[in-house]
């Protein structure tokens, strides 16, 4: 297959088919030694869809999956794909009684699960199918010996439209939202990885799960293109290295934490990473000074990718072709209409946007269906131009250089209103980054007497440099080179920042993590 994109719209699993056919021995997936070839893959993606059916799932019809990153986790994906069955995996990281309200909102038929999983979801009424188990009752094994007595899978090709998964973007607090993503939307993303370099001669290393969409956007083009995608259950940076040096990776995706402890660690130097050619990063900020370190030490480009799983507007920056341009996360993606809204709700376009710090909406034909089940909180997601045409809002807050180049400010909800005035974490967060003995800072809002909200910092310290005073000092250095309006109330020591298993520092953990008032 060509590297380019076909022009016309085709579904991942065909597009494995095809690989299968052109080449049946190639590797397709990787873990922990053990691989599956293209053609053994597709066939046992015809058997779990054949599998489905004789259990009388139909094409629209949904499953769940709960468990940690394995082959047949992968593989169970994309066989309920090749049926025109959704895919709903589960975050193994959340509580149980937010899993069982999101297989409940699925309205899954299957929930396929590991060890973890299936204590996790014990008691829930849908059918359980463990991955994990050998053979015997319950297991993935003894569920495909029903496939052979199945009917053969219908041909019909799932419509753009058609729903590809339901990712699940709560689960700490409240109802969950199911985020229902189409075939259309992953062809778009397949088609935007055209320029990456992808080819079946590729391969792409990957230690985040695959339940999270930062994995998937980068999973689904290399197998897209025929590539091969080793897969880490957990990552760990030695294990990451070793491998990167072993398979000769060409492509992967780190979230900035994952960064963070690869630059960091003193063994980085001796592996030979010379294979790379794109190393992607998304899911959160993304500090200028870890981008430069990774541009000076790292072989290969560096690409930065700002976008929702809602989709919407996608922004990327090539850093490696715009080292000038690292405080920022690039220029929307081609054919990707973003733009800022002021407190108006007036939309400004990149060109005319000026110095206007405005919350971000795009669209473009990578864009969720909704949200599952929920019309109301998909329309509250949703925002329409003068001519009727779709965005998503993110949330976000940024602002666009002359360059057309978007500088992120904040999520719209951890915006600091103090006495009137808008303050952005980030800009606060930047100034206590520059002082040598702080690692990691986070601001957040919390309630103030005088002020309405006043910020705060929670720091990581670098190791030795802690003292009683300390706190107070570090205070005292960042309020003597912020704004009247920005000046710290507080700055609380951790040992380490909250964070989602993809690394997003849990801004509302510090937050209800601080007691009181400040007067």
């Amino acid at each position: 297959m060509n590297t380019a994109a076909p022009t016309d719209f085709q579904t991942l699993s065909d597009l494995i088919a095809r690989h299968a056919a052109a080449d049946p021995a190639r590797r397709a997936l990787v873990v922990s030694g053990q691989s599956v070839s293209y053609g053994d893959l597709d066939a046992q993606m015809t058997c779990i869809a054949q599998a489905l059916r004789a259990d009388g799932l139909q094409s629209g019809d949904v499953v769940a999956v709960c468990a940690g990153t394995s082959l047949a986790y992968a593989q169970v994906f994309l066989g309920a794909l090749r049926a025109g069955v959704v895919v709903a995996p589960l975050p193994p990281s959340a509580a149980p009684q937010s899993l069982a309200r999101m297989v409940q909102d699925s309205g899954a038929r299957r929930v396929f699960v590991d060890a973890e999983g299936a204590g996790l979801l014990d008691g829930c009424l849908a059918l359980h199918i463990r991955l994990d188990t050998a053979s015997g009752a319950g297991s993935l094994s003894g569920w495909l010996e029903r496939a052979a007595s199945a009917l053969p899978v219908d041909a019909t090709q799932p419509s753009p439209g058609h729903p590809f998964n339901i990712i699940y973007s709560s689960g700490t607090t409240g109802d969950p939202k199911g985020i229902v993503q189409s075939h259309g939307m992953r062809w778009a993303h397949i088609q935007r990885a055209a320029n990456f370099g992808y080819s079946p001669s590729g391969v792409t290393l990957l230690a985040t799960p695959l339940y999270s969409n930062t994995t998937l956007v980068v999973f689904i083009p290399t197998l897209a293109y025929g590539g091969t995608v080793l897969m880490m259950p957990k990552f760990d940076v030695l294990k990451y290295l070793e491998l990167a040096q072993q398979e000769r990776v060409t492509h992967t995706m780190l979230v900035p934490v994952q960064y963070q402890r690869l630059m960091a660690s003193p063994e980085f130097g001796r592996f030979d990473l010379t294979s790379f050619h794109l190393k992607f990063c998304t899911s959160a900020p993304f500090a200028p000074a870890l981008k430069a370190d990774v541009l000076r030490r790292w072989s290969g480009g560096l690409i930065e990718m700002y976008g929702m799983t809602e989709g919407g507007g996608a922004c990327i920056l090539e850093a490696h072709l715009h080292p000038d341009k690292l405080h920022t996360v690039g220029k929307p993606v081609p054919n990707h209409d973003i733009r800022l809204l002021d407190d108006n709700g007036k939309d400004h376009k990149p060109a005319d946007c000026g110095d206007l710090v405005g919350e971000i909406v795009g669209s473009s034909g990578g864009m969720m269906n909704g949200y599952h089940g929920q019309p109301e909180k998909t329309r509250e997601a949703e925002w329409f131009d003068a001519a009727g045409k779709r965005f998503i809002r993110t949330g976000d807050m940024g602002r666009f250089d002359a360059d057309g180049f978007l500088q992120l400010m904040d999520r719209k909800k951890d915006m600091v209103i103090s006495g009137g005035f808008n303050i952005y974490p980030s800009d606060i967060e930047a100034v206590l980054r520059e002082h040598p003995q702080v690692a990691e800072a986070a601001v957040v809002g919390v309630p103030s007497a005088a002020w309405g909200e006043t910020p705060v910092a929670f720091v990581v310290a670098r190791p030795g440099f802690m003292t009683r005073a300390w706190p107070m000092e570090l205070m005292t250095w960042a309020n003597g080179r912020l704004g009247k309006t920005q000046r710290l109330a507080g700055v609380q020591v951790v040992a380490e920042l909250p964070r989602s298993a993809i690394g997003k520092v849990l801004k509302r953990e510090l937050r209800d993590s601080f007691s009181g008032q400040v007067a």
